[in-house]
C-alpha cells in the first residue's frame, strides 16, 4: 500500500494570501493569488455573494490583508465573521508548512441591531461579548497545503484521490473546532477559503542521535463533541462522547522511514459531575442511570472501530470521591469482554516523584503495549506494519496524571521505533542519550502545558515529572500556584467560557424563540468578581507566605499550599454559601 505522499501533485491547496475591503455597506475577502476568487458579506444582514465584476467598484474604507476564514455564526441581529487577522509558521507535518492562529476577530454584520428591541440588545451585547473570548481561544493550527486532523495511519489508508478533495471533505469532522461555524461556507462552495481549525497541540523536536537526524513531531487533537472547561464539563454524554478527549500521534522521521504512535485520553465514560461550589475540591457526583452501560458500550464500541484493540488505563485513586467514581467505572468496564482495563493508583504508586514507579504499569500492559504496536512506513512509502490497537489513558481531569503516563509510554514506543529501523541497537534506548532525550521530555511537557491552558486554564501540574523525571521545588511552586489559578478560574470565569464555547460549537442556538440568557441565570458577573479577587489576593498571599517560610522545604511548602487552598475553600463555603457567587453557565442547563 503506497501512501498519500506518492501523489503530490494531485493535493487540493487553501487559498493562502487573502485580502479584507471593508466598504460602508459589504465586506470583500478575496484571494490574492487569483483576483476573481473570493467573496462579499453584506454588512446588514450578512448575505453572502460570489465576487462579480460590480463587488468591488468604489473605494473601500479599509483593506488589511487576512491569514484566513473561520467560519460564520449567526445571533439575534445578524451575522458575525470570524477571520484569522494574524499567524505564526510553527514546524512541518509530513513536510507541509503548519501554522499556529495567533490572533482572530469578528466582523459584525449586525445593522439591524438598530431596530431591535431593549432585552434583545441586551441578549445580543451578552453573545458578542461571549465571541470576544472565542477570539482569544488558544492552540488552534492549521495548514493550507494539508489536513492535519488525519493521523499517519488514516492517511495512508485513504482511497486513492481522496486528497484531491477539498480539504474541509478531507478532515476528520470530530477534530475540526471550527465545523460548527463552516456551514454558510459549504453551502456557497468556498471551497478554497475553508479552512479546517484543529484545537490541540502541535511541537516539532530535532534530535541527533549517533550522528544521525531524526525529526519528532507531536501533534494533539482535541475531540469537538464534547466541548468544555474543566469543572461544566465532565464524563459522557447520552452518545457516549466524553469531556476533553484528546488523540495524540507522535511522529518519527528518520531518513525516508516514518513510523508513528497513537494514543487517546479522555474523561471516564460515565455519567458524572463536578459542580463548582466554592469548595477547593467540589465533590464527585456520579449519576445513576438506566442508560449508563449503552453509554459505556457506545463510547468503547466507537473506539474499537476506528482504532482497533482498546486498553483502558484508569490512573484515579483508589480511595475518597475519585475511588468511588474508580469503582464504578471498573464495575462497568466488566460488562466489556472486548476492551482491557486496568487500574492503576498514580498518586498511591508515585506520589508526587516516583516517576520510575511507572515501571510497575508497564509490566502489567506490556504485552499488550507491544501487540498493539505502531504504524511504520518504509522509503518507498510501504506499510511496513500497522498499529493494531491504542491506549486510552484517563485520570480525573485527563490532564497531568495522564501527560506523564503517555510520555512515559511514548517514550518505551520511540525506543522500540528507533531499533526497528536501525538506529538504535537493541541494548540501547532514548534515555541513554541525555541531551535528545531532555528535548523529547521538553517536548511533552509543553504539550501537556498547552492541553492543560484550554481545557483547565493553567498550565500542567506534574510538568517536572515529564520534563525532568522527577519533582523540584520550583516545581512545586508553580504546581501551587497554577493550582490556585485553577480554583479561581474554574469558579469565577470558567462558567461563561463555557458559554462561549457552546456558542460557537452548536451546543446552544441563537434564535428568538429561546428565553433570554439572563432569564436562564439571574446572577450578573460583578457579583462574584470582588469575592473571586479577594481570594485569589489572599490566596497569592498564603502561598508568598509560605515559600519564604519553608524555604526549601518542599513537602512543607506542598502542605502549605494545599492548606491555603483547603482554608480559602472552607471560609467561602461558610460566609458565602458557595454556589450562588460562582461563575455559572447561562445558555444550557443540561449539561
Amino acid at each position: 500500500m503506497e501512501t498519500e505522499s506518492s501523489s503530490s501533485s494531485s493535493k487540493f491547496k487553501l487559498y493562502e494570501q487573502l485580502e479584507l475591503l471593508e466598504f460602508k455597506d459589504k465586506y470583500v475577502i478575496k484571494s490574492l493569488e487569483y483576483p476573481d476568487q473570493g467573496f462579499s458579506i453584506d454588512r446588514s444582514d450578512g448575505n453572502i455573494q460570489l465576487l462579480n465584476d460590480d463587488t468591488c467598484s468604489g473605494s473601500p474604507c479599509q483593506t488589511t490583508t487576512i491569514c484566513g476564514v473561520v467560519g460564520t455564526i449567526r445571533l439575534l441581529a445578524g451575522i458575525y465573521v470570524l477571520v484569522i487577522t494574524s499567524r505564526k509558521e510553527v514546524g512541518t507535518y509530513l513536510g507541509f508548512p503548519v501554522y499556529r492562529v495567533m490572533s482572530m476577530k469578528f466582523l459584525s454584520c449586525n445593522e439591524a441591531l438598530k431596530n431591535s428591541s431593549y432585552q434583545e440588545k441586551k441578549d445580543e451585547a451578552h453573545f458578542m461579548n461571549l465571541l470576544k473570548i472565542v477570539e482569544a481561544t488558544p492552540g488552534l493550527y492549521y495548514s493550507y497545503e494539508t489536513d492535519i486532523t488525519l493521523n499517519l495511519q488514516r492517511r495512508c489508508k485513504l482511497a486513492e484521490g481522496w486528497m484531491a478533495k477539498p480539504t474541509w471533505k478531507q478532515a476528520d469532522p470530530r477534530f475540526v473546532w471550527n465545523k460548527n461555524l463552516l456551514e454558510e461556507l459549504i453551502e456557497y462552495k468556498l471551497d478554497g477559503f475553508i479552512i479546517p481549525l484543529l484545537q490541540g497541540s502541535f511541537g516539532v523536536a530535532k534530535l541527533k542521535l549517533k550522528d544521525s537526524l531524526a525529526t519528532i513531531t507531536l501533534v494533539s487533537r482535541r475531540c469537538n463533541r464534547r466541548l468544555g472547561t474543566r469543572m461544566w464539563r465532565r464524563g459522557a454524554n447520552f452518545e457516549g462522547d466524553t469531556a476533553n478527549f484528546i488523540e495524540t500521534e507522535q511522529l518519527l522521521e528518520f531518513e525516508d522511514f516514518r513510523s508513528s504512535l497513537l494514543q487517546i485520553r479522555g474523561s471516564i465514560p460515565l455519567l458524572w459531575e463536578q459542580i463548582v461550589d466554592l469548595s477547593y475540591k467540589p465533590r464527585l457526583n456520579i449519576i445513576n442511570h438506566e442508560e449508563t452501560p449503552k453509554i459505556v458500550e457506545r463510547h468503547f464500541s466507537g473506539l474499537l472501530q476506528r482504532y482497533g484493540e482498546v486498553v483502558a488505563v484508569d490512573l484515579t485513586d483508589k480511595h475518597g470521591d475519585e475511588g468511588q467514581l474508580n469503582a464504578a467505572y471498573a464495575a462497568e468496564m466488566q460488562k466489556l469482554p472486548d476492551v482491557r482495563y486496568f487500574s492503576f493508583d498514580f498518586h498511591h504508586n508515585c506520589g508526587n516523584s516516583n516517576f520510575d514507579n511507572l515501571d510497575v504499569l508497564y509490566d502489567q500492559i506490556l504485552e499488550e503495549f507491544e501487540k498493539q504496536g505502531y504504524l511504520l512506513v518504509d522509503a518507498e512509502g510501504n506499510i511496513i506494519q500497522e498499529q493494531k490497537g491504542v491506549i486510552r489513558s484517563n485520570c480525573i481531569d485527563c490532564l497531568d496524571r495522564t501527560n506523564v503516563t503517555q510520555s512515559y509510554l511514548a517514550q518505551k514506543s520511540l525506543s522500540l521505533q528507533l531499533q526497528r529501523i536501525g538506529v538504535l541497537t537493541p541494548t540501547e534506548c532514548i534515555s541513554m542519550f541525555n541531551e535528545e532525550y531532555l528535548k523529547f521530555r521538553a517536548l511533552w511537557a509543553e504539550h501537556g502545558d498547552e492541553i492543560s491552558l484550554e481545557y483547565a486554564g493553567t498550565h500542567a501540574l506534574k510538568g517536572d515529572l515529564v520534563r525532568y523525571g522527577k519533582q523540584t521545588v520550583s516545581g512545586l511552586i508553580k504546581d501551587g500556584m497554577s493550582a490556585i489559578s485553577r480554583y479561581y478560574l474554574n469558579n469565577f470565569h470558567d462558567g461563561v467560557r463555557q458559554d462561549a464555547l457552546d456558542l460557537i460549537s452548536g451546543h446552544y442556538t441563537v434564535n428568538r424563540n429561546n428565553p433570554s440568557p439572563f432569564q436562564l441565570n439571574g446572577f450578573e458577573s460583578f457579583s462574584y468578581l470582588p469575592m473571586a479577587s479577594a481570594l485569589l489576593i489572599g490566596g497569592l498571599t498564603v502561598t508568598t507566605i509560605s515559600v519564604h517560610q519553608v524555604g526549601r522545604n518542599a513537602q512543607q511548602y506542598l502542605s502549605s499550599v494545599v492548606w491555603a487552598g483547603v482554608t480559602a475553600g472552607v471560609l467561602a463555603m461558610v460566609k458565602a454559601n458557595g454556589r450562588q457567587f460562582c461563575s455559572r453557565p447561562r445558555l444550557c442547563g443540561l449539561r
